[in-house]
């Protein structure tokens, strides 16, 4: 399926939008009658959010002004357009992709507040654990093998497939189904650590599962 509305950054309190390129792209109306009809009317589009704005290079070299557009302008810039067969079908994909994405973020912010107690429950767990040399990376170690198990990542390696600043924090570059999977397993390993199991007995009983998983 083709992507018609975007986050940037991918982070959980992002804002949905798309472009002037993808709507000319999509709908068969030429990029430049799009500006043309932005610019007429760019109070209205004002009113509606910020109008960002961005250059990059067409395909023949030059460089060429491209619109961002939430949602609302996004709308209203489809009713300044005839209601060609082609329109009219992607407007509906439109409305469809907008809503996909405000579902996603819906998602992701309930993930995050349900995550809360049982991060802070994994955090206890680990500072309650025998002081050692290297204790200090214990909350790291855990932290890396959660995302490993659930996402096949670490968190350096999420910050750096998704472009996120290196000190970011992994978890806002998630999407709601990624959330939930290392809450599951957050909760997995807390509930290890009170049992009192070590790393590598967690480490096992992790992998052990998500081979358990992959073979069901």
């Amino acid at each position: 399926m083709d992507n018609l509305v975007f986050l940037e950054p991918n982070k959980i309190g992002a804002e949905p939008f798309t472009t002037s390129k993808v709507i000319s792209e999509f709908s068969g109306v030429s990029h430049k009658y799009i500006k043309k009809q932005i610019t007429a009317h760019t109070q209205d589009f004002k009113k509606l959010g910020l109008l960002g704005a961005y250059t990059t290079e067409s395909t023949g070299g030059r460089p060429e002004e491209i619109y961002r557009l939430n949602e609302p302008q996004a709308t209203f810039l489809m009713t300044l357009l005839k209601n060609t067969k082609v329109v009219v079908e992607f407007k509906r994909r439109l409305v469809e992709q907008f809503y996909a994405m405000r579902t996603e973020l819906q998602r992701r912010q309930i993930a995050k507040l349900n995550r809360k107690p049982i991060r802070e429950s994994l955090t206890d767990g680990i500072k309650a654990l025998p002081d050692s040399p290297h204790k200090n990376m214990w909350y790291k170690n855990y932290t890396d093998l959660i995302y490993r198990t659930a996402t096949g990542k670490t968190a350096k390696q999420l910050r750096k497939e998704r472009n996120a600043p290196p000190k970011a924090t992994a978890s806002d570059y998630m999407t709601a189904g990624e959330l939930e999977a290392i809450s599951c397993m957050e909760n997995r390993v807390a509930v290890m650590l009170e049992m009192g199991m070590n790393y590598q007995q967690v480490k096992a009983a992790l992998q052990n599962l998500k081979i358990t998983a992959n073979a069901g």
